[in-house]
């Protein structure tokens, strides 16, 4: 195929197999480069993958100096995002990468910027969004069946025996994970964050070095608060992934249960001590594209290449997320509400 978007892909371990998976099916794009800081990682993967053509290397400038892509895909640490979306915007090249865009707000405002200067397009995998159970939650809220949203509420309890780095990380459930919560909150209810008070800590039994346990609440415009409940150390009665969540309407509620669980009710009479309410069903998500999750965005994402689109998880959307990680960070540690910035 013709006009082939020439793709180098920038770190090489577990998560990198979930992109290849989908890169390597893709008649649109080619993979020229695979870059790690250990190149036996880089060269299992090409041979796994059957990319015996793509350059092999360590060091990504010099792989973007031979191959001139016109996209990376940046699969490594957090705290190396920064830099290989800089390097890569350096050199012409539009950017997906993934979550988190950068492992601090600085980090995330200069990337922000150097992509807005160089005109190059930088979006971050948000692959939760990219669910047709959540878009069919947020198109029902859309609809305002429920009338205006006034209240969120989240769960989040999942016993993670991870070994490995987690263990030690400070901030484990914020930084590793809340992110995709907080970004779903957004995502469901169309409001960005204004403020947030956070308690972080490390129950007694855990087996995290750092606070693995979180509650914060969130004022968002519209008026809309958020509350997030979490832990990574919660044995028994684990919730889904995806949180199991209470959305409040003027006119009725929402419960999902992060899978395939949904109920509505509405109010259907007032005038006594409790209105009368009725079931509703939430209608399924039918809608073309905009599923499939890292599939989903990758394939978005060349398209937005190709067309000059705006990828949904644009870096300039996609801060606001992050920002939310961060205030509740810093909340947790000044035991003070903090004002959103980003």
């Amino acid at each position: 195929m013709e006009n082939r978007l020439r793709v180098v892909l920038v770190g090489c371990g577990g998560m990198s197999g979930t992109w290849l998976r989908v890169a390597t099916q893709m008649d649109s794009i080619e993979l020229v480069g695979l870059v790690d800081i250990r190149e036996e990682a880089a060269r299992n993967k090409a041979k796994e993958y059957g990319l015996h053509d793509a350059i092999i290397s360590t060091d990504l400038k010099a792989v973007l100096n031979e191959t001139f892509p016109d996209i990376v895909f940046d699969c490594t640490v957090p705290e190396a995002h920064a830099l290989v979306t800089l390097e890569a915007l350096q050199h012409g090249c539009h950017v997906l990468g993934e979550k988190p865009m950068a492992d601090s707000m600085e980090n995330a405002r200069r990337v922000v910027a150097a992509a807005e200067e160089a005109g190059k397009l930088y979006a971050v995998i948000q692959n939760r969004r990219y669910d047709g159970r959540i878009r069919r939650l947020r198109n029902f809220l859309a609809s305002e069946a429920i009338g205006p949203v006034t209240t969120v509420n989240c769960d989040f309890y999942i016993g993670a025996h991870f070994g490995g780095f987690r263990d030690q990380m400070e901030h484990v459930l914020l930084l590793d994970m809340a992110i995709h919560t907080f970004d779903a909150a957004r995502f469901i209810t169309g409001a960005d964050p204004v403020s947030v008070y956070c308690k972080e800590w490390n129950p007694s039994g855990s087996w995290y070095d750092h606070d693995a346990s979180a509650v914060a609440v969130f004022e968002m415009t519209g008026g809309i608060v958020y509350t997030y409940r979490g832990s990574w150390c919660a044995e028994g009665l684990n919730t889904s992934w995806e949180s199991e969540w209470r959305i409040i309407g003027e006119k009725g509620s929402v419960k999902w249960n992060g899978g395939d669980g949904f109920e509505a009710q509405l109010v259907a009479e007032t005038g006594g001590f409790h209105s009368k309410w009725e079931d509703v069903e939430i209608p399924p998500y039918e809608e073309s594209g905009k599923t499939g999750g890292h599939s989903g965005l990758i394939h978005e994402f060349v398209h937005c290449v190709q067309t000059d689109g705006i990828p949904e998880t644009i870096c300039t959307d996609n801060i606001k997320s992050l920002a939310m990680v961060f205030g509740a960070i810093e909340s947790g540690q000044s035991g003070k509400c903090v004002e959103i910035q980003w």
